[in-house]
């Protein structure tokens, strides 16, 4: 399947900056993610009010997936609110890498007062859960209570009471008249090991000065513009910058795997009750079809 970021310039792609303070003190991840954003909004068909709320958690995810440095690991972001949007679940490969849905893409609600889209209001109350998945006999998982569905506030909220790291995190989604993606992304800044409250203070004013991180992507400013920005004053060195882009990883090999493992007597019961099954990804939208003949033959090479 093809993907939005393919056949853009280097420059354009959705990527990731990374830097840290020459007092290593203060670490900070930027990200651009306009063209996955536009990937789950087109394959999703979502409102706006969706685009944003997905769009946020898939940069949130993105940053922190590319963390985890191998591949092989992942994490996953679910977001389980009481609002009409319904829950939401992301996931981040290694690299940043992302693929996400969410439970209603099309619900509605009219814009907050200060003309913004109500994400607060579509996510609602409820529980953001994060599992960090590092290849071991079991997973991390960790859980807040929604802060206010903003889902920036949830992720700093996260990475304060159960990664007890003290941060910062923005995020946004800029939604054209066409309902397209004009601009998304974000950051997450960080205190290190060592850091005291004039740090703290430090990493406080710098956001407070900042202002929106969108009308900064929509003006033109790079995830590296903006860290350089942000960390003013402290002599960032940008460590590196790593593309990333909306990806799943599913597969007609993958799929048959599954419906292998449901066992032989729940396959043929299957294979009685229709002429052909269907499974659709829940990230990607591609469908997989199976006739009965090809489920019974499944059920005998067991």
């Amino acid at each position: 399947m093809k993907n939005d970021n393919e056949n853009k310039t280097p420059g354009m792609k959705d990527h990731i900056v990374r830097a840290v303070t020459a007092d290593g003190l203060i670490r900070a991840d930027a990200i651009t993610s306009r063209y996955m954003t536009e990937r789950a909004r087109q394959i999703h068909r979502c409102l706006p009010l969706g685009t944003a709320a997905l769009g946020r958690t898939l940069a949130a995810a993105s940053m922190m997936g590319a963390q985890l440095k191998n591949i092989r690991h992942s994490i996953t972001v679910q977001i389980r609110g009481d609002g009409p949007l319904g829950s939401l679940c992301v996931v981040s490969d290694g690299e940043g890498n992302v693929r996400g849905y969410m439970q209603n893409p099309g619900a509605d609600l009219p814009l907050r007062k200060d003309g913004k889209i109500d994400v607060g209001g579509g996510v609602g109350l409820g529980q953001m859960v994060i599992i960090r998945d590092m290849g071991l006999k079991e997973p991390y998982i960790g859980m807040v209570e929604l802060k206010s569905g903003e889902i920036a506030e949830d992720i700093t909220e996260y990475l304060v009471k159960s990664d007890q790291i003290p941060s910062a995190c923005a995020l946004g989604v800029l939604v054209d008249v066409d309902q397209s993606v004009l601009a998304a992304g974000g950051y997450i800044l960080q205190l290190l090991p060592g850091a005291d409250d004039n740090a703290a203070e430090r990493l406080e004013e710098a956001v407070n000065k900042l202002g929106p991180v969108t009308a900064l992507l929509n003006e033109g400013m790079s995830p590296a513009d903006i860290l350089l920005r942000l960390l003013n004053g402290l002599s960032p060195k940008i460590l590196a910058e790593m593309p990333v882009e909306y990806r799943c990883y599913c597969s007609e090999e993958r799929i048959t795997g599954a419906l292998k493992s449901m066992g032989k007597a729940e396959l043929l019961e299957l294979s009685e009750e229709q002429d052909s099954f269907e499974i659709t990804c829940q990230f990607c939208d591609r469908q997989y079809r199976y006739s009965s003949r090809q489920l019974r033959e499944m059920a005998e090479q067991g």
